[in-house]
């Protein structure tokens, strides 16, 4: 079985994001990295998979060289290939764009499953994998949370609005999958020391001009400073007025 998982480099949750120079892009400078939560869940399945079934797991990135960090700890936590479509301009890409130059090296490598997270933590846009199933031409199951692989198919649960919802699907298929997948496992040593001699391509992606542009970036405006209005049981007639005059809320 071939399986590949679509990872992206994201800023730390921690890091202090910073407008660039000109307006529409962040600055990147000495901004902290790490791969994006739901694409440690994107790898764990996709090895667990090979386990499972045999063949071999592909991580697959859009990205700068710099990205081979990241990629080397998806090697170190049992991926066999790992493969950079690098692209300096990354960042301004746009979800469409990211998502043809991903299907094109897919349908090059081939696969009979792809595997992406979720969501990306930073742009929050959950839109590459259903892009990806549509210009593969693959099944997609989006949001799940319970998976049952099989080199022809399976089924999966996924989380909805509405509640849990089971479906049935063919190979291929492109599935992203959510928090509660499962335990994304912690590299040992000895895969440390392994990922280490493993060979990490670069590719030129395909060309794809953006669909959307950005034309500006703003932080949020500064949040009012708090105050305490009192103490006790005594301050709720004061916390009432502030909050029914001021805030406005009641």
């Amino acid at each position: 079985m071939k399986i590949i998982a679509c990872v992206k480099r994201v800023p730390t949750t921690e890091a202090q994001v910073k407008i660039g120079a000109d307006g529409a892009s962040i600055d990147g400078a000495g901004l902290e990295s790490m791969l994006s939560f739901y694409d440690d869940l994107a790898i764990e399945e996709a090895v667990r998979s090979r386990e499972k079934h045999g063949g071999e797991v592909t991580v697959l990135t859009l990205g700068p060289s710099d990205c081979s960090k990241e990629l080397r700890e998806a090697l170190a936590k049992g991926a066999d290939k790992a493969t950079i479509l690098l692209d300096p301009s990354w960042a301004a890409r746009d979800a469409r764009s990211t998502a043809k130059a991903l299907a094109a090296k897919i349908q090059e490598l081939g696969a009979d499953v792809v595997f992406c997270g979720r969501v990306a933590t930073d742009r929050d846009q959950a839109s590459v994998g259903t892009l990806l199933s549509s210009y593969l031409g693959f099944a997609c199951v989006t949001d799940v949370v319970k998976l049952e692989l099989t080199p022809t198919g399976g089924t999966a649960q996924r989380e909805t609005e509405a509640g849990i919802e089971t479906v049935s699907f063919p190979v291929p298929v492109v599935i992203t999958c959510d928090k509660g997948l499962n335990e994304p496992r912690f590299a040992g040593l000895k895969g440390i020391m392994a990922a280490k001699k493993k060979t990490i391509d670069e590719v030129a992606p395909l060309a794809v001009e953006n669909a959307v542009v950005v034309q500006k970036i703003e932080l949020p405006a500064a949040r009012k400073a708090g105050r305490i209005v009192g103490e006790g049981a005594g301050a709720v007639p004061a916390l009432m007025e502030a909050l029914r005059n001021e805030a406005k809320v009641l």
